[in-house]
């Protein structure tokens, strides 16, 4: 079982059969800023309310690589795993 560092801001779900460990790190916020075409971080919640699924793939996979997981586990995830897994971890970074 994965044990996730809280300290870090990570989290575990179960993503395509498996846990997965998701981290929101500099990079995958770098990674989710280009995906999104954010210009500021205030556009976030606005951004997230009205996602794609290629956009929700982006952003788990941006989570997963921070998280040392492979990026492509996330097109393999569902839709529900996928919000599920975005919203666990935007609320273990608050």
């Amino acid at each position: 079982m994965l044990t996730p560092n809280p300290a870090r801001g990570e989290v575990v779900v179960t993503l395509a059969g498996a846990p997965r460990r998701l981290c929101l790190t500099l990079g995958a916020l770098a990674r989710i800023e280009a995906a999104l075409n954010l210009a500021d971080w205030s556009q976030l919640p606005d951004r997230i309310a009205t996602l794609t699924a290629a956009e929700l793939s982006a952003i788990l996979a941006a989570l997963l690589d921070g998280g040392g997981e492979a990026p492509e586990i996330a097109a393999r995830a569902t839709v529900p795993e996928a919000a599920g897994a975005l919203a666990a971890a935007l609320a273990a970074c608050a």
